[in-house]
């Protein structure tokens, strides 16, 4: 098969697919006409290299681990209007929480993420195990041999990650002690009238029209998707 012909049926491929596909779901369609693996990535590239050449709205993604077709974000406002609001993936606060403990400590059982949270979380495994953000991956080998829950490729889609290894390092998020006992002695010093620097003397300004910013709380990340979720308690 000439390479032009089998670069059709590559971004034909891409355009039918409802999920990423992966290099073997490539390799599987084409057969004897499929040239080796990073040939076959090459291509596969090129056609995202071609999309951008010509400004399409539409261009290639990497994610979950596969490829995919995708409207760029700069027209997702015209895809809004035809689903009308269905392509927001909308999330409580606990399903949130919870859905972060699982990519971040998975695998993990149901008990470990309520020992973080606090709080019963049954609901809300329902609910993020029914829209395929998690899924059960296992049983750990202790007493009673409860479920393991993980996160799903369908997760990595809608965050945008190729893997996991991608998901936001915790110190990233989160300010180093160092920074936060540093704050903290700052704030605890006691005022006095003039602070001076050399020669020249500053006044210390009035805490009650400005105060020391407080650190930044961890960010948890939004997700989008084709459909809404409901809410979860």
């Amino acid at each position: 098969m000439e390479k032009n012909d089998r670069k059709k049926i590559l971004e034909l491929l891409l355009w039918v697919t409802d999920k990423p596909l992966k290099i073997n779901d490539f390799k599987n369609v084409l057969e004897a006409d499929c040239p080796p693996e990073e040939e076959l990535r090459e291509e596969i590239l090129s056609i995202g290299q071609d999309l951008d050449a010509r400004e399409s709205p539409i261009c290639l993604s990497e994610v979950a681990q596969g490829f995919q077709m995708a409207s760029r974000s700069a027209y997702s406002q015209w895809v809004r209007r035809l689903f009308k609001g269905k392509t927001t993936l909308r999330l409580t606060s606990s399903a949130l929480e919870t859905l972060s403990i699982i990519a971040y400590k998975q695998p993990i059982t149901r008990g470990e993420i309520e020992d973080i949270r606090g709080v019963d979380v049954a609901g809300v495994l329902d609910t993020l195990v029914e829209r395929k953000l998690v899924k059960i991956v296992g049983r750990k080998e202790v007493l009673g041999r409860p479920l393991l829950y993980g996160t799903t490729l369908d997760f990595m889609r809608q965050f945008g990650l190729k893997s996991l290894d991608e998901l936001p390092k915790l110190d990233e998020l989160v300010p180093p002690e160092e920074g936060l006992a540093e704050l903290s002695e700052d704030q605890s010093e006691p005022e006095s009238g003039n602070d001076t620097v050399g020669d020249e003397s500053l006044p210390v300004q009035d805490e009650r029209t400005e105060k020391p910013a407080d650190p930044k709380p961890a960010v948890t990340p939004t997700l989008t998707s084709d459909e809404p979720l409901p809410d979860v308690p």
